[in-house]
């Protein structure tokens, strides 16, 4: 589990955040990853969403390239 307000903002969290961000806007058009972000301090609904989203990360960056699912 990424435990995001406990974690220091290392380059492992930027580099998660970055794959994050595309994704997140690609399937979220209409608002940003920094609005999640936003929304995180203060629900918890939507920090439980943004540690789903960087969890899902960190695990597609530990997988073998042959594992990751295709996009789309």
């Amino acid at each position: 589990m990424v435990e995001i307000e406990r974690a220091p903002l290392t380059d492992r969290i930027r580099e998660l955040e970055s794959r994050v961000r595309a994704e997140y806007e690609r399937c979220h058009p209409r608002e940003s990853f920094d609005d999640l972000k936003r929304r995180a301090r203060f629900s918890k609904e939507d920090k439980g969403l943004l540690r789903q989203w960087l969890e899902a990360a960190a695990r597609a960056s530990a997988a073998p390239s042959g594992d990751r699912a295709p996009n789309g």
